[in-house]
């Protein structure tokens, strides 16, 4: 084995040559390989501008294959170059840690290998959701669940948050297998929601523009009507609130008891000095 191997995931951002930052391009130009997941064909066309050996991870995937096996046999692909001495850089959409288990994958198993390897971000879909919808996470609080996790366990939700969930277009699915979800799957999401939400509650189908002459998808439509929209792998769904906060008045009564006892020791502390 040659250790003087590295690795690098970088990510290029959502929307072409506009989301890249500079660390991120010279890691990618200054590479001996670049390993590619990209959102589009002409991404990849892109990097190969940058790079003369950039080499698509797309392939490993195929319908009713496990995603499981793809992601392994994605690690094992990078790290055979990074064995063999080569400065390898994987180049992911969006960011490279964010909705992406390949990158952490092989950024560990280098790591127990003893080669040095680390993640540089890039500007996610959540980035441009916040953007796009013009919503401040600071605001009211936000939620943010993969749409099948969300179903399989217990979560407790704050209807007065925002509530965003990943993948809907894979709701449901157990079998990491499948590319698309069916309408029964999200007629038992509706109802998992309607627990907390109002099936007329006006929710937001959400996907990040991906080209420069591409506009971002977001699709207003009530709850009820989720099951019979179109979706896809990128399509997210945002819940807005629909109850407002609870202010906690014992714990403001606290904070408040506790200003004049700080407030008091600082006054007392002034005219001592």
């Amino acid at each position: 084995m040659n250790n003087s191997g590295s690795l690098v995931c970088v990510g290029t951002g959502m929307m072409l040559g506009a989301h890249i930052s500079p660390r991120s391009r010279s890691h990618i130009e200054q590479a001996d390989v670049v390993f590619a997941v990209v959102s589009d064909p002409i991404v990849e066309l892109w990097l190969q501008e940058m790079h003369k050996d950039v080499r698509s991870l797309q392939p490993f995937y195929s319908e009713g294959k496990s995603r499981h096996d793809t992601y392994r046999e994605m690690v094992e692909a990078m790290m055979t170059e990074v064995r063999a001495g080569k400065r390898v850089c994987g180049a992911f959409y969006g960011h490279p840690g964010v909705f992406a288990r390949a990158p952490h994958a092989v950024i560990e198993q280098a790591r127990t290998e003893g080669f040095p390897a680390h993640m540089e971000p890039g500007i996610s879909a959540e980035d441009c959701l916040y953007a796009d919808l013009g919503i401040d996470p600071g605001r009211f609080g936000c939620q943010h669940y993969e749409a099948s996790q969300f179903m399989f366990y217990r979560r407790h939700i704050d209807a007065s948050a925002y509530l965003v969930l990943w993948q809907i277009g894979l709701a449901g699915d157990r079998s990491f297998r499948r590319y698309a979800t069916d309408p029964a799957y999200l007629e038992l999401l509706v109802g998992l929601l309607a627990e907390n939400y109002p099936l007329d509650h006006e929710v937001t189908l959400y996907e990040a523009a991906t080209l420069p002459i591409s506009t971002p998808r977001m699709q207003k439509l009530a709850l009820k009507d989720l099951p019979s929209a179109e979706l896809y792998l990128q399509s997210t769904l945002v819940l807005p609130p629909c109850r407002p906060m609870l202010r906690d008045q014992t714990m403001l009564a606290r904070i408040e008891e506790l200003e004049r006892v700080l407030n008091s020791t600082s006054t007392a502390t002034h005219h001592q000095q």
